[in-house]
């Protein structure tokens, strides 16, 4: 698939997609930290373009509630709130079939709707708080794939001794480490909505595997040697009518592998 990470320059998400086999890109107003496939201005120039999948992060400055009291005390010009809002709306709006929107708890769902889903890193593998909400279209509710529990002392790695969410002292570059994405949500996404995506009647990539080489394609719902010699497991995908012997030119693969059909892809 091709998915567009928007306003990421970490290359977290795009590269946990990258590895999934897809044709991911990042894009946003500042380079991105480690090489790979990046656009570097604003997303709009990107959105006329055919993607499958925008996984999007907008600056949370003038829409999270921990900020909002400087527009409700008047030290803050309150059209900076409007325009984030106007970008908000841009990314939900775009012309594509599965879009995710993150940002943390703020204006966005008094002022459009309330987020279909709230994850925290604790439930994928890191030991820290930071609520997070996500926005989907046509993707489900991200599933906790790691959770764990909270320390002896009451409070997350990440919290000070008042329960306040961040310790990390000031500095020149504290926006940008609070900002990154955290590697077990960024796989999370991945693994998740690839899989979700992929499923659907019209994503498949079998589809292009048929078209690309000619021969006929099945899903293997039986457990099959993965390319690292483990047994992948059975899913729910219906079998086709001859699993077990395929028709000549059939390519059969193992289900919610996008790794192995672009590779599959590529040696032709």
């Amino acid at each position: 698939m091709k998915v567009l990470v928007a306003c990421e320059y970490s290359r977290t998400v795009r590269d946990a997609f990258a590895a999934f086999g897809h044709d991911a890109m990042s894009c946003d107003l500042l380079p991105t930290d480690a090489p790979g496939p990046h656009h570097i201005g604003d997303v709009a120039e990107l959105l006329t373009q055919k993607w499958d999948m925008l996984i999007a992060f907008p600056p949370c400055t003038y829409l999270c509630s921990s900020g909002m009291h400087w527009t409700v005390r008047g030290k803050r010009d309150p059209q900076l709130t409007e325009d984030a809002l106007n970008f908000v709306q841009l990314l939900l709006s775009a012309d594509v079939k599965h879009i995710a929107l993150e940002n943390p708890v703020g204006c966005i769902s008094t002022r459009i709707r309330k987020p279909d889903c709230i994850i925290h890193p604790w439930q994928h593998g890191h030991p820290e708080s930071k609520t997070t909400c996500l926005w989907l279209k046509n993707l489900p509710k991200i599933i906790p794939t790691n959770i764990l529990e909270k320390p002896e002392s009451g409070r997350w790695e990440n919290q000070c001794a008042n329960g306040s969410q961040n310790k990390l002292t000031p500095s020149l570059d504290r926006w940008k480490l609070r900002s990154k994405t955290y590697q077990g949500i960024a796989e999370a996404m991945a693994n998740q909505w690839s899989e979700y995506a992929l499923s659907q009647r019209g994503n498949s990539l079998s589809a292009i595997v048929a078209e690309k080489l000619g021969a006929p394609f099945t899903w293997n719902t039986t457990p099959t040697a993965s390319v690292s010699g483990q047994a992948t497991p059975e899913t729910k995908d219906t079998p086709s009518k001859n699993e077990t012997e395929p028709s000549m030119g059939c390519v059969l693969l193992p289900p919610g592998d996008a790794s192995i059909l672009m590779r599959a892809l590529t040696r032709r």
